[in-house]
Formats: structure tokens, sequence, C-alpha cells
């Protein structure tokens, strides 16, 4: 009990630092008000403020700090680094992309987890890539849910997790219940390769590297919103949608490109 009390509390850590980030947007957005469904769900608004509150302040003590820290680290330690989680990532997106009967892509995407960890030493340098095999979209069990149909259900703000709806949050269970591979190795099989510490410290890194890289998008977001709550609320679900119907798209100016990409922006 006491380890799923661990993950659940490192899982709320970085999907807040994702969710945060996913508020990136320029002085000129414009904020649609409705989902894709029609009307947001927000059930439990008047809560959902005050948690929002609690989880901005906790950004602007820790989070936020450490990604501006994070910021400072020379390009190449970024890169690799940013790569090696991405690389990771793909042992989520693999059984999603089969979940969704993307074939061809989890194909690619077994091919370029299987060359980057060991040509590519872990999945530092992107060797794959190099031999044409491009990277793909991520995949989550919240999108391949949504894929199946299942509604988004009551969009709400949880501590330090932050936005999910009911829907994204059932996706996330899917991982304590063993659908993702990295925590089945670090955590629930006692292996002489890694531990806990290793599912730990990728899960907080990877929320600390996109943080990092969409700074200047909520800085802005922040100072040209009316209301923040809302801006930050119909982002994410704008960014879920595309997600789910695999458009391709950049909500605003929100990135999880390759460092390499960012710099020379």
């Amino acid at each position: 009990m006491k380890k799923y009390f661990k993950i659940i509390t490192l899982i709320f850590v970085s999907n807040m630092l994702f969710s945060i980030a996913n508020a990136g947007s320029d002085g000129s957005l414009k904020i649609e008000t409705k989902s894709s469904s029609g009307e947001i769900n927000d059930c439990f608004e008047k809560v959902n403020r005050g948690i929002f509150a609690f989880n901005q302040g906790l950004d602007k003590v820790i989070f936020k700090p450490l990604a501006t820290g994070y910021r400072k680290l020379p390009q190449p330690v970024r890169s690799g680094a940013s790569n090696a989680l991405g690389n990771l990532g793909n042992v989520v997106t693999i059984p999603n992309n089969i979940l969704q009967g993307q074939i061809k892509d989890a194909g690619i995407n077994t091919l370029r987890f299987v060359i980057n960890t060991t040509l590519g030493i872990g999945g530092l340098f992107d060797v794959a890539s190099y031999y044409g095999l491009e990277k793909r979209e991520k995949e989550d069990y919240g999108q391949t849910l949504g894929t199946w149909g299942v509604g988004e259900g009551c969009y709400f703000v949880l501590p330090v997790l932050g936005p999910t709806t009911v829907r994204d949050s059932l996706g996330s269970v899917a991982n304590i219940m063993g659908g993702d591979a990295w925590y089945n190795v670090t955590i629930a099989n006692d292996t002489q390769y890694f531990n806990e510490a290793d599912y730990y410290l990728s899960r907080v890194m990877s929320g600390v590297d996109f943080r990092a890289k969409n700074l200047e998008s909520f800085d802005s977001l922040e100072r040209t919103s009316l209301d923040l709550y809302s801006s930050v609320r119909s982002l994410y679900l704008q960014d879920r949608q595309k997600k789910i119907q695999n458009l391709g798209e950049i909500t605003e100016t929100l990135s999880d490109d390759d460092w390499e990409e960012v710099d020379a922006q």
C-alpha cells in the first residue's frame, strides 16, 4: 500500500507539471468556451478553482524554479535527457498504438525503442531518426479510451495533479494496474537492474523537462488571460481532443519538441 501511495503521489506531481505547461499560449489567443462534445462539464467549478489556486502557488514556489534551473543546463545535456525520457515514453505509446489499431506506428515505435535503447545508449541519442524512423505522436490510455468512444466525463482539478477528466484519470490508473512496462520493471517487479527511485526520477524529470520547454508560453498566458482558470481548462480540453483525433497539431505555442528545435526558434 505504501508503494502505491508513493507512485500515485509522483504521478500527481509530473502530471501537474504537464497540465500547467499545456496552458501555452501567445498574446493573440482566443479562448474556446466549449469542448468538442458541447458544454464543458465542470461539475465542481468552485472547488476546482480553489485547488487550481493552490496548484499555482506550488508551481511558483517549487516547479517553476526547478524548470528555470533546468533551462540553464547545457543544451546537449537537456537534449540527451529529453531524448531518453521520450524513449521511455514508448513503453506506454506502443501498447496504445496497438489498442488504437495503429499497427504501423506500433512497429515503428518498437524499432525506435530498440535502436535508441541500444545504439543510442539508453535513448540519449536519437539514432533511429538517422535511419529514417521519425518520431510518432505520443499515445496514452486516456487517448485510447477516447478513440473507443468513452466520453470525457466531468472536468476537475486535483491537488498537485492539476487538470484532468474522469476519462483521463481512468487512463492514468491503467498505468498503476500494469499498463506501463517501465512501472512493471521498476516498481511491480523486483529486478536487479532498476528500482523504485529510477521510476520516480523519470516521472519527475519528464514533468520538469516539459515545463521548462514552455516557460514563456505559460507566462504569456498568465499575463494576457482575464481568467487563467478558464483559459487552462479550455486549452487542456482542446489539447486532449486534438490528441485523441490524432490531428498532429500543437495547441497554440505548446511544445514538446527536442531541445535542438526549441532552441532554434
